[in-house]
């Protein structure tokens, strides 16, 4: 067990400013300086914080009017819905979520039922192919050749395995307001519910004036693929409403930022500037997924978008953890010109002008979600250091039993939850989760500044069991910052989308609790 002095040291941070540079840049890893740990600041003294405004919701309505359902129409719907009438009572809100997650619970396991038979019905399947084909006299083709074969002897076709998985090489067609046309692109049929979820936006989004409380209860369970990039623009904040004035605000906004690059980009170079460069050109490699980001056509589209945003934003420059929120916005544009999975997509591929929309777009929507977290990179990042602070109030709150034990061998919470509210929980959980994750932020109203703390107190928790298993501290900060979600898909954000919302409400005054 280390000493007090050991741990100190630590984790102090060298808070000397670097010649030259915007701003300090702080580790993605590792937490800012902390008056407190390092004893400058006296005791009883408050450290410098910027105040979160935090709004209590006290009925349903009052909810139903500023956020969106959390599920679509269901079996589960009806419960929550049936709760609109009357006044919010914390044990029905409670019990209702837990019989949420016990039916989300029921379908993963049904799923997992399903995909058992399918591997066993499987090698019956491929067993019989040669019977088919034996009257021919040849080898059965690959898919892939038998869908490039030519057909024009209907007697001689020789049967083969769909693979209803397998992913189109035609291009899509983009219809008017960005919604994209998958009907004949060779696309895996939808199932009812999606298709009907999918007529749901395409309805929504082809009205002269979108309404966007309307988009956001929609979007609280998960964006189609074919329409979210349009959806994240209108939710950003970064298109207007009006059908009509999108188109304008593009050409706009795209030549707005390109005339940032042409004033600002050279001077990366210079003596001023040329820390913040250094810094963005070495972290930009460590992000995910590694095939997309060592691309050259992709880590320069990165570097501009970073510094340009760095110059543009003084009062925090670049700090470690912005280069990811990038990803997510990079990846879902680029899916509006593509059909292939994009972190093993040849970006350069792509035509110049595509290119420079994905950049422009990226940018501008990235500075958007910046807007309401800019206190999370400021100097000393206290916007972090307060909701790491929230997080363990709410925590011992939720669970006490995981809070002693987290205090019982010494772990700090600032020593793994850093990260989930520096990252916004991308290290965390694969691309994919983070992106469906970001459906839902963008869907409550202060989904990154505030839902997000709700979203990690019922993460934590999911892993309970693990973590009071681990009797070691050094056993158990590793175990907290390398979770086991490598194989987390859609399902398992719902899950812990429909846990977070519980606690929403459960505890909705638990950042209230918490004094300094």
């Amino acid at each position: 067990m280390a000493s007090d002095a050991g741990r100190k040291q630590f984790w102090k941070r060298n808070a000397s400013r670097v010649p030259g540079s915007i701003q300090h840049v702080y580790g993605a890893q590792h937490p800012p300086f902390d008056p407190l740990l390092h004893g400058t600041l006296k005791p009883g003294a408050k450290p410098p914080t910027t105040p979160v405004k935090l709004k209590k919701i006290s009925t349903f309505q009052e909810f139903e009017s500023n956020t969106s359902d959390a599920w679509d129409v269901g079996d589960d719907d009806d419960e929550l819905l049936a709760m609109a009438a009357e006044s919010l009572n914390t044990d029905v809100v409670m019990e209702t979520a837990n019989r949420v997650i016990q039916n989300h619970s029921k379908l993963q396991e049904q799923h997992k039922l399903q995909e058992e038979q399918v591997e066993k019905e499987q090698p019956q399947q491929l067993s019989e192919l040669p019977s088919a084909a034996c009257g021919d006299s040849r080898l059965v083709k690959s898919v892939s050749e038998s869908n490039t074969s030519s057909s024009a002897d209907g007697a001689d076709e020789v049967i083969s395995v769909p693979r209803s998985q397998s992913l189109p090489q035609a291009s899509t067609v983009t219809l008017v307001g960005g919604v994209t046309d998958h009907s004949s692109s060779g696309i895996p049929m939808l199932s009812e519910r999606e298709a009907s979820r999918l007529d749901k936006f395409k309805q929504l989004l082809a009205g002269p004036n979108t309404n966007l409380e309307e988009l956001r209860k929609l979007s609280w369970s998960g964006i189609p693929k074919a329409v979210r990039p349009i959806t994240w623009k209108l939710l950003s904040g970064y298109l207007p409403a009006n059908i009509e004035r999108r188109e304008g605000t593009l050409q706009r906004k795209r030549k707005e930022y390109f005339a940032f690059v042409e004033q600002y980009y050279d001077s990366r170079n210079e003596e001023t500037h040329q820390e913040t460069y250094r810094q963005i050109h070495i972290d930009i490699p460590r992000m995910s997924p590694e095939a997309l980001i060592l691309q050259p056509k992709a880590t320069e589209i990165f570097e501009r978008i970073l510094f340009i945003w760095a110059i543009r934003h003084p009062a925090s420059g670049y700090v470690q953890g912005i280069n990811d929120l990038v990803t997510p916005f990079f990846v879902v544009f680029t899916c509006e010109y593509t059909e292939e999975e994009v972190e093993n997509f040849d970006v350069s591929s792509l035509p110049a002008e595509v290119l420079q929309n994905i950049e422009a777009d990226s940018f501008w929507c990235m500075s958007k979600l910046l807007d309401g977290i800019q206190d999370n990179y400021t100097f000393a990042q206290p916007g972090i250091q307060k909701k790491v602070k929230m997080l363990e109030e709410l925590v011992s709150r939720i669970d006490e039993q995981v809070h002693r034990h987290l205090e019982q061998h010494e772990v700090k919470y600032l020593q793994f939850a850093f990260r989930w509210m520096n990252n916004l929980l991308m290290r965390e959980v694969p691309l994919r989760c983070t992106i469906r994750l970001w459906d839902t932020y963008q869907s409550e109203p202060e989904g990154f500044s505030h839902f997000h703390l709700y979203v990690c107190a019922a993460f934590l928790v999911r892993w309970k069991k693990e973590i009071l298993e681990e009797r070691d501290f050094q056993e158990l900060l590793i175990f907290l910052q390398n979770l086991p979600t490598v194989h987390w898909e859609d399902e398992d954000v719902s899950v812990l989308l429909a846990e977070a919302y519980r606690l929403k409400f459960a505890f909705a005054d638990a950042p209230n609790h918490y004094k300094r």
